[in-house]
């Protein structure tokens, strides 16, 4: 995608003006990564009316489970939308340590982008969005486990803290807490929301929150039971609701929805076909008072709950009644009444207090719909530097024929100018402006990013972000408005907004970041004897006219030279590729490498990673400029390989960083390439899921393995999301779901004079220390009789699987499965994975 910037040209509609101390007010508050689309979300008539049905509505729904994807979308759908009570997901984490099906982002990155497909998610299906602070550490198969890296008191504290704040009539579990659910983080986040409808209504558990919250007590809690794969929990007996239903305003069913929904779901392949009709979801009360029909049965979902409220309630199906589709603007005077009477609610009742709040910004939202008041804010750049000036262009549009006038626009918390500018009908007025930012202003990164953090847990220090999705904009433009005789404050977050010559008009967030950054080629530099090897360091401006100097430093025992440090870059945007020198002593212990700028007597040491897809808003995250320096004693035979891609992954870089000469085949290389050159050929990880053309070329590699070739073939998944696309092996075996989640779990030798544990290297225990998150995944069962097994390995009471690494003869050649975490291994640096994984390359061929 272009990140050129381009201002849409207004023509004669534009109204042009400069107010003479126009100050924009920009609240300090966090850096927010915003949607791709606009802020005005425009509604039509058809969500007007189901706003105002919404508006009428009081109650709310909290979903609890573990990751992203885990949520029951058609069911969040016909809360929001059919009940139309205020619905929420809280997922305990974002999903960091799960697979992606679509780039090679893994970890911290893979969470960044879950949370975005979450967020697309809840703005299809009309439910909100919260986290807590764990951290997704991979599959994990008990509770047990789960809880030794989440910090259990840590997490049912931002549980408890998400109910306090939402305030759910009823709480529903996607899993149950006996361990149906599978995962291990599943059967823990039912544990959690257990535990936590009593603790949030108890003054002694975490009062430390009940300066900012009240407690709370829901009604009851469900355990939304299922029928996946060959695990039915449902059953005759437990509470059915009929799901499926058609909401005419919205036009579609919300099976429907829930597929658009879950859909969003990209990374993990979760595209979903849209059901049509009856669609019954069951429930199994936990705790709290029984019901027989409904899992809202018993709870006034009207203003009526309240005691004397019931005026508001009229007000609102007065306002339905007589709502014209054609004209909403004629509602506005009936608004203003009910934005009137719900603003003179009294504070002192803390539930009513809650949903006065709730319901001014749903009326907020509703007013602005009717009047076709668009308010926006936009840089020509997408990034800002502290303490430099921003371009700004403020764009105010009545497009119905409303009374309203903007009385002020403020900005940077200066002193506010007025006005009294009446908008004319569909007259776009511009405002631009220059302002300087503030010297003190953050960079922008995602809050649970700024500090370390454990294997299982984020580390945030400001509690009052603790559950939020994202962070809110540091950058916000403040609108006074007047519609009638009602004043209004509205905020808008300063975008960047440009057009793609293919894509059209093009949203992004606005950036705050260090006058430069600076990126280290590999995250890990990986030595196998003590040679020099050259590395490249990829200096970025932000800013005009950066000049300066880059240093380096290394770990003891590592020597780090830089031939020309220095650098000049004339022009924001513009980049220099710095060459480095580093080499090992001999007995050398692995360490690291830093790098800082030094800019005008400042230094700089922030890397910034970019994510772009076209399915979510622009990320990215800044971190400190810190490489691994990894020493391998390894020994290696063949220099020439090949790779054929998958879903994603980094072994490329890995295999070519200890001196593999590595082709990339692609479709066509494939079908025209003579594969003989080659000593092996390596398949990325899903490759088999992702490529249907393997088939076509299933002889072609089969017979590069008669002839004496090593084909290698990383994890694939078998299953109705992952299913295998092509045969694989020269002899039937199935992918099962079998894994070792735990990456310490002792590795045992079951064919210990095998080549591969060998030649060229000999593999022994020791090879199997310092793995991270997993041994294996998706191991190979129902093995024919040609293939030999080499290891076997186990989680804790478990049998053993002899499925994550098995090999077939194939003529001169060798076939290999490997279910072994290979893909997270090698990036990481650890030694034994690469000697393990040469060896796998080394195979001898066949007499």
């Amino acid at each position: 995608m272009s990140l050129a910037s381009a201002f849409i040209h207004f023509k004669n509609l534009v109204k042009t003006m400069k107010l003479n101390s126009i100050i924009l007010v920009l609240h300090l508050l966090v850096f927010s990564i915003q949607p791709i689309l606009s802020q005005n979300n425009t509604l039509n008539s058809s969500e007007i009316i189901q706003g105002l049905k919404k508006l009428n509505t009081i109650g709310s729904v909290l979903y609890i489970a573990a990751h992203p994807d885990d949520e029951n979308t058609r069911l969040l759908g016909y809360l929001a939308n059919e009940k139309k009570v205020r619905t929420g997901y809280l997922s305990l984490t974002r999903g960091d340590g799960g697979q992606n099906l679509i780039g090679k982002e893994q970890g911290e990155l893979l969470g960044l982008i879950r949370t975005q497909e979450l967020l697309a998610a809840r703005r299809v299906d009309g439910a909100e969005q919260f986290f807590t602070r764990a951290n997704d550490f991979g599959y994990s198969k008990t509770p047990e486990e789960t809880f030794s890296f989440w910090s259990k008191d840590s997490i049912l504290a931002d549980v408890v803290l998400t109910i306090r704040r939402f305030k759910p009539d009823v709480i529903i579990c996607r899993f149950p807490s006996t361990g149906e659910g599978g995962h291990g983080h599943h059967t823990a986040s039912a544990i959690l929301a257990l535990e936590a409808f009593d603790a949030a209504a108890d003054p002694k558990r975490f009062p430390e929150q009940l300066t900012q919250v009240q407690t709370w007590q829901a009604k009851r809690i469900f355990w939304n039971t299922f029928n996946f794969g060959s695990t039915n929990t449902t059953s005759p007996d437990q509470l059915k609701v009929d799901v499926g239903l058609f909401n005419p305003l919205l036009g579609k069913s919300y099976g429907e929805i829930s597929a658009e929904s879950r859909s969003c779901h990209k990374s993990q392949g979760f595209g979903s076909a849209k059901q049509r009709g009856t669609n019954i979801e069951y429930f199994k009360l936990l705790k709290g008072d029984s019901v027989k029909s409904d899992v809202l049965e018993g709870i006034s979902l009207s203003w009526g709950r309240f005691k004397g409220l019931e005026k508001i309630e009229s007000l609102i199906n007065d306002c339905i009644t007589k709502f014209n589709p054609q004209n909403p603007e004629n509602s506005l005077n009936a608004l203003i009444a009910i934005y009137k009477q719900i603003s003179s609610l009294p504070e002192s009742n803390t539930e009513i207090s809650y949903w006065k709040k709730q319901k001014l910004k749903e009326t907020e939202t509703l007013l602005l719909a009717c009047s076709g008041l668009w308010l926006e804010a936009f840089s020509p750049e997408y990034i800002g530097i502290p303490g430099q000036e921003v371009n700004l262009t403020v764009q105010v549009l009545n497009r119905n024929k409303s009374n309203v006038k903007l009385t002020k626009i403020s900005y940077l918390n200066q002193s506010d100018t007025t006005c009294q500018l009446t908008l004319k009908t569909n007259d776009l007025y511009t405002f631009k402006r220059k302002e300087k930012l503030p010297e003190s202003l953050p960079y922008s990164n995602p809050y649970w990013l700024n500090e370390d953090h454990s294997i299982g847990f984020y580390t945030v220090k400001n509690e009052n972000l603790i559950g939020k999705p994202e962070n809110e904009s540091l950058t916000k433009v403040t609108f006074g408005i007047t519609i009638e005789d009602l004043a209004l404050t509205i905020e808008r977050n300063l975008v960047h907004k440009y057009t793609d010559p293919v894509k059209g008009e093009i949203y992004r967030p606005f950036e705050i970041l260090p006058p430069v950054t600076v990126n280290i080629q590999e995250k890990v530099f990986v030595f196998t004897d003590t040679k020099p090897k050259n590395i490249s360091l990829t200096i970025k401006a932000n800013t005009a006219n950066v000049n300066g100097k880059l240093e380096l430093k290394g770990s003891e025992g590592w020597s780090i030279s830089i031939a020309n440090p220095e650098f000049k870059l004339l022009n924001k945007g513009d980049e220099a590729i710095i060459e480095a020198t580093v080499s090992a002593t001999k007995n050398v212990t692995n360490g690291y490498l830093t790098a800082a700028l030094k800019v005008n007597n400042q230094s700089y040491s922030k890397s910034i990673k970019r994510i772009e897809y076209d399915h979510i808003p622009y990320q990215f995250a800044l971190s400190n400029a810190k490489a691994g320096l990894i020493y391998i004693d390894l020994k290696k035979t063949d220099a020439n390989i090949a790779y054929i891609p998958g879903a994603g992954d980094d072994v490329t870089a890995c295999l070519k960083q200890i001196g593999y000469n590595v082709t990339v085949l692609s479709d066509e290389l494939l079908t025209n390439e003579n594969l003989s050159k080659y000593s092996a050929i390596v398949t990325g990880v899903r490759a088999y899921n992702t490529s249907e053309r393997l088939q076509v070329h299933y002889n072609k590699l089969m017979d590069y393995v008669k002839n004496g070739g090593n084909l290698i073939v990383q994890y694939n998944t078998n299953n109705r999301i992952g299913p295998v696309k092509a045969k694989i092996g020269p002899y039937p075996f199935t992918i099962s779901r079998d894994r070792v989640t735990d990456e310490k779990a002792e590795v045992k030798f079951i064919n210990e004079k095998h080549s591969v544990l060998n030649t060229p290297n000999k593999i022994t225990a020791k090879d199997f220390e310092n793995w991270i998150q997993e041994r294996g995944i998706y191991f190979a069962t129902e093995l024919d009789k040609q293939y030999e097994t080499i290891l076997a390995m186990n989680d804790a009471n478990e049998k053993p699987s002899d499925g994550s690494l098995i090999i077939a003869k194939h003529g001169k050649g060798n076939f290999v499965y490997t279910g072994l975490a290979f893909f997270r291994e090698l990036p990481a640096g650890i030694p034994g994975a690469y000697r393990l994984f040469v060896n796998l390359l080394s195979l001898p061929q066949n007499k």
